[in-house]
């Protein structure tokens, strides 16, 4: 099987501009949500198959669920939670 190269870090966002995430590597990431006015941080690490599966999916195979998010979007937001 073939390894697919990145370089982290990586931005996705959802189409409804309700979730944010950047990820960190393989294993970790953080997510940005808002609700109504409110934003909450949260940082994951992987620590089973289906949370590993979901990064990779989100830095890979994000076209059908993900946007590509700049990284300035990403840390302005992170500076106003």
């Amino acid at each position: 099987m073939e390894q697919k190269k990145i370089t982290y870090p990586q931005y996705r966002k959802y189409n409804n501009n309700k979730s944010f995430f950047k990820i960190l590597s393989n294993t970790k990431f953080e997510e940005i949500q808002i609700l109504g006015t409110k934003k909450t941080l949260h940082k994951f690490e992987a620590k089973i198959l289906p949370d590993r599966n979901f990064i990779h999916d989100l830095t890979f195979e994000y076209k059908n669920h993900w946007l590509v998010c700049e990284e300035s979007e990403y840390e302005t937001l992170k500076l106003n939670i």
